[in-house]
């Protein structure tokens, strides 16, 4: 037996409350220099409150096939995946709208 949403008071199979504040959030992605003139993708802006955020990481850099981190309001990747790291935020559930370049 599942467990009760403590949100939305649904039960988890059945539970949107992420996939509601997938479409609320402001996220920006941008390409930042690190040391030795390293790129890296940093993606921000993300509610770890209400979206998992460990789980979004995981999927970018298996997307990507790259290394990263993260923490509680942004992902970072390592190398310039600015093109196309906004086509597959879409594909996890967040609307275009609420991408920013």
């Amino acid at each position: 037996m599942s467990g009760i949403c403590p949100k939305c008071g649904l039960p988890e199979e059945l539970c949107m409350c992420e996939t509601i504040a997938k479409e609320a959030q402001k996220i920006r992605v941008k390409l930042v220099t690190r040391k030795y003139g390293k790129k890296a993708t940093l993606i921000e802006g993300f509610d770890g409150k209400t979206i998992n955020v460990k789980d979004i990481a995981k999927k970018l850099k298996n997307k990507f096939a790259c290394g990263g981190t993260y923490d509680e309001t942004s992902v970072e990747l390592q190398g310039n995946h600015v093109k196309h790291a906004k086509a597959e935020l879409v594909k996890l559930g967040f609307t275009p709208d609420s991408i920013e370049d």
